[in-house]
This record gives C-alpha cells, sequence and structure tokens, in this order.
C-alpha cells in the first residue's frame, strides 16, 4: 500500500533538493533515514521530516512496519518563485529569484514474496567497451 507525505513551499532550490531525494530513492525508510541524519546538505532535515511523516502515515493509518517499508518514489517539484529586488552600485538593482520546492515522498510495504532487491544491478553504460580510433582523416 502506497502512503505519501508532502511539504510544500520548501525554501530550498529544487535542483538542490534533487540530488539528496535522488540518493534516498529504493532504499529501506531505515537506511534511507540513517543516509539523510549524515549527509551535510541544507535540503537533508527538510527531506528527512517528510519521509518521517510518511512513515508514521503508514504506521498510524494502516498498520505497517517500519522495518518492512521503503522508498518507492521521491520527488522534489519546483514551487513558486519569489522575486526580491537586489540593490546594486550607482543606484542600480537586479532581481534575485528565491526558489521553493514541493517535496513529494512515497513510501510502500515490501512482502516476503515480492520483496524487492534494495541494491540495484549494474546496469550496461551503453558506451562500447573498447572506443575505435577514427580513421580517414589525419590529425593535424
Amino acid at each position: 500500500m502506497e502512503v505519501r507525505a508532502v511539504a510544500k513551499y520548501q525554501r530550498v532550490s529544487p535542483r538542490k533538493a534533487r540530488l539528496v531525494v535522488d540518493l534516498i530513492k529504493g532504499k529501506s525508510v531505515e537506511e534511507a533515514l540513517s543516509l539523510l541524519q549524515h549527509l551535510q546538505k541544507g535540503s537533508a532535515p527538510m527531506i528527512s521530516r517528510v519521509l518521517r511523516s510518511a512513515a508514521a502515515n503508514a504506521e498510524n493509518n494502516f498498520n505497517l512496519d517500519l522495518g518492512d517499508m521503503y522508498v518507492k518514489r521521491a520527488l522534489a517539484d519546483e514551487g513558486p518563485r519569489m522575486k526580491r529586488v537586489w540593490m546594486r552600485g550607482r543606484g542600480r538593482r537586479d532581481t534575485k529569484l528565491h526558489r521553493t520546492a514541493h517535496i513529494t515522498i512515497v513510501v510502500d510495504e515490501t512482502t516476503i514474496e515480492g520483496r524487492r532487491d534494495r541494491q540495484r544491478a549494474p546496469q550496461a553504460s551503453g558506451r562500447p567497451s573498447s572506443v575505435p580510433q577514427a580513421s580517414g582523416r589525419k590529425a593535424r
């Protein structure tokens, strides 16, 4: 059963929040919380709060066990941008964009039969193993 939690209008750039959100996708909730606790990023406490909220929603509303939960989806979408005036020299001014993010985390329960692998299998990079040398043209 999918359970979600959302934190809207968080005062962090969505681009910076996505760096942290991408780290916890597919991990167990306990492992993700441990990772976020030791991460030196400004958005880590915000994302940790949302993850704890999603886990609490699952435990209290649906009687799911914390040990059986994993992060199914984690998103950091763009929220509204606030424009502020930034005074510069010689009477000029610029505008600063303060970006906000909507952080969404969906947790799900793993079952014994269909237990998901927490370690992702190594994927082929799409590049050939040996790069052929260019032929036909001489280097200048």
